[in-house]
């Protein structure tokens, strides 16, 4: 069976990137990374896609005259690449309605909170304003309006007495590196789908995923 080919936006480190690449590098990974784009000519995740001879694109947005511009360059790229999926890990760009619609369903990203809590920047401090005890991680398929979509699968993580925001996030990414690239190998496997605005999972990524989320179906 063809693989199904992603294609990696980033901003920064790679962190998410590097768990996206070690996955699809197993064998029976139903999904291949195709390429990676940054808006950042100095991000570190372009030497972790070099270093496992990924194709890498560097787009800097401070060479379009506005959002669309740039967005038209990121789609062109992405076709021209073949890619079928569209992972957001780091990106700090606000995308255009006009890209997001153009590759609807076809777009997702990761989140750390528990959506639809914790909406937008800085969601781990906005956890630990609201004392919050359990926060996470969410994919879900990207809409035109902020961190909303179709929920494809959620990873909870404990809130602990005396958590500061770098200490709630390092273990908010560290679910992050488990349930984004399980994530992708399932929806590329045709284990999720769309139904509407739900996103319906066979009895198989409800298996998967009882394994990374901390959750139980």
């Amino acid at each position: 069976m063809a693989r199904l080919k992603v294609g990696v936006l980033i901003s920064g480190r790679g962190s998410n990137l590097r768990a996206l690449i070690d996955s699809c590098a197993r064998p029976n990974h139903a999904a291949l990374i195709g390429l990676v784009i940054s808006n950042v000519t100095a991000a570190r995740g372009l030497e972790i896609a070099a270093t496992n001879n990924v194709p890498i694109e560097i787009i800097d947005h401070k060479l379009y005259p506005d959002r669309p511009a740039f967005d038209a360059a990121l789609d062109a790229s992405l076709r021209e690449h073949g890619i079928e999926l569209v992972c957001m890990a780091g990106f700090m760009r606000l995308l255009t309605d006009g890209f997001v619609e153009a590759w609807r369903d076809r777009l997702i990203n990761i989140h750390p909170s528990l959506l639809p809590a914790f909406k937008g920047r800085h969601p781990q401090r906005q956890a630990l304003a609201a004392g919050a005890r359990i926060s996470g991680c969410t994919v879900h398929y990207v809409r035109p309006q902020v961190d909303a979509g179709p929920i494809v699968a959620q990873s909870a993580v404990p809130v602990l007495e005396g958590d500061s925001e770098e200490s709630l996030s390092a273990r908010i990414l560290a679910a992050e590196h488990l349930l984004y690239p399980l994530a992708v190998q399932l929806i590329a496997a045709g284990e999720i789908t769309l139904a509407g605005e739900r996103a319906v999972l066979s009895p198989t990524a409800q298996r998967n995923l009882a394994t990374v989320s901390g959750l139980r179906f």
